[in-house]
């Protein structure tokens, strides 16, 4: 901490990852549905451990390599986007102010993490005249990125959003119903010989759309039919289709998404994925079809909503230290210097 450090950074930085995930929890029953499973995905995608690890290093550059580290995941250049998959996130002007207006009078107290983000919440709500339930999700990822970008470069952050479009546009209840819905399957779409098509809804940080999936397929399987557009261009993952792709195998961690909707529609975790989750560092819940996924393992049986987020490593074994044994299978497609990589990144060294 320098001299110029706010009291309100001081008190954040008291808190683990841990201790967010628990605020969170904590304040589930607060926050509306819409935002539910998003706020979850968000504090996952953001993993406080990973970036103390990171700003630790000696090197950071080799730091970075040695987790097999692909795209960005730091969120001071992500400041006003990286929540742009909550409904919340009309409001993120409103809920920046509010908390840098928070880190100006706050003194040494010493409240409960989900006290301060419910106190806050409630003076947003107020100020744009909605329920809390709307905002306090956005409270709770503004205090985080604030914790981990500190002051100045979080008020350095326009604050501006884009407004939200298509479904988003719509009222959160609207939002919801849409996200359980499934495509029609026509006259005879109850007959089991019929092949059923759905659809993926995705968003991630270049783009937003939806691609067709049949009747228990994979969802990077489905991905990697879509080509609409050059997907490479937008994020250098995504080589077939709008989902990041390595193995197809449960091997690299590339394609690792949230469930914003659909949740309850995907096969249940398998032994491999469950495990392997482990070695890439990911936290996934416990339940049986959480709301962390390997697309390449996640088949449908409906509608879903996912968010790609935009990075993906290998940082298990070195930074969560909870992987001992580790099995690297032998997949299709992968690349042998990708395969080395990873290789090194859960060797622990």
């Amino acid at each position: 901490m320098n001299n110029n450090t706010t009291n309100l950074e001081t008190y954040l930085a008291r808190f683990t990852e841990s201790d967010w995930i628990a605020a969170i929890e904590t304040l589930l029953p607060e926050v509306h549905e819409v935002a539910r499973n998003a706020v979850q995905i968000w504090f996952r995608f953001y993993p406080l451990r990973l970036k103390l690890a990171i700003d630790a290093a000696e090197d950071r550059e080799a730091a970075l390599r040695g987790i097999a580290m692909q795209g960005n995941f730091e969120l001071k250049g992500q400041i006003d986007t990286s929540h742009h998959f909550l409904y919340g996130h009309r409001y993120w002007k409103t809920v920046k102010a509010a908390i840098e207006a928070e880190a100006a009078v706050f003194t040494d107290q010493t409240p409960a993490l989900a006290d301060e983000i419910r106190d806050i919440a409630k003076l947003v709500a107020e100020k744009l005249s909605v329920e809390p339930q709307i905002v306090i999700a956005m409270v709770a990822i503004g205090l985080s990125t604030l914790n981990q970008t500190g002051l100045e470069a979080f008020k350095a952050a326009s604050g501006e959003v884009k407004q939200p479009s298509g479904t988003m546009a719509k009222s959160p209840n609207a939002v919801i119903a849409e996200r359980a819905a499934d495509d029609s399957q026509g006259l005879f779409g109850f007959l089991k010989t019929v092949n059923k098509r759905f659809s993926v809804n995705f968003a991630s940080l270049a783009s937003t759309g939806k691609f067709p999936i049949m009747q228990d397929q994979e969802i990077t399987g489905a991905s990697a039919a879509d080509h609409s557009q050059d997907w490479q261009k937008q994020d250098g993952r995504c080589w077939e289709g709008p989902v990041p792709i390595e193995c197809t195998a449960a091997s690299c961690g590339t394609c690792w998404v949230g469930v914003l909707g659909g949740q309850e529609k995907l096969t249940e975790v398998s032994p491999r994925e469950r495990r392997q989750m482990k070695v890439f560092g990911y936290e996934q819940p416990t339940d049986a079809k959480p709301f962390i996924r390997l697309a390449c393992q996640a088949k449908a049986s409906g509608n879903v909503t996912i968010v790609v987020p935009p990075w993906n490593a290998v940082f298990g074994k070195k930074v969560r230290g909870n992987v001992e044994e580790i099995e690297l299978e032998p997949n299709t497609t992968s690349a042998k210097r990708l395969r080395e990589t990873i290789a090194s990144a859960t060797s622990g060294e």
